[in-house]
């Protein structure tokens, strides 16, 4: 059980803090249960989930690592993932993200990058499934990397790329 305050993944919301545990005082809330009460982060309203849903819960990560996280992402290899059916595509996707673990949201982004490359270098466009899943994945994780380092989201992708030019230059990186 997380405590009340603890930053959280709650399936497709993201991450969430818990603002309350108890039974809200909303319609439909069965009165025998207890509910965390989530706030999502990034979007406005309220999320009442039993504390004993299916649904994907779990700590955000650590500073150190998220940390160690970035440290991985240049060994992480971006493939290009072509099926010739955009349904095993989509499946694809989807898996990967329903996994919510960090380092699987890397691998979709630069599977993503890899096949924008390849498609640009042949006069081609990416697809909407391909940019819609890699936005997905960078929401993801820019958001939960966010709360582990303490940063504001905008502020993500620059950090990592500083952290990436740092790594690269043979320099030991810290956070």
């Amino acid at each position: 059980m997380f405590d009340t305050g603890a930053y959280i993944i709650y399936g497709g919301e993201g991450v969430c803090v818990v603002e309350d545990i108890g039974c809200p005082n909303v319609s439909g809330a069965n009165k025998d249960r207890l509910y965390y009460t989530l706030s999502p982060l990034y979007r406005t309203g309220k999320v009442f989930a039993p504390v004993d849903t299916p649904v994907f819960m779990r700590p955000v990560i650590s500073r150190d690592e998220a940390i160690d996280l970035i440290r991985s992402i240049p060994h992480v290899s971006g493939e290009l993932y072509e099926p010739m059916n955009l349904r095993f595509l989509t499946e694809h996707y989807q898996q990967t993200i329903q996994k919510y673990e960090c380092i699987s949201l890397v691998k979709l982004i630069k599977d993503v990058a890899e096949k924008r490359r390849y498609a640009a270098e042949n006069g081609k466009k990416l697809g909407q499934i391909d940019e819609r899943y890699m936005k997905r994945a960078e929401d993801m994780l820019y958001g939960e990397l966010a709360v582990a380092l303490n940063i504001d989201r905008d502020d993500v992708d620059a950090y990592v790329k500083n952290a990436l030019a740092t790594i690269e230059a043979g320099e030991e990186f810290n956070g």
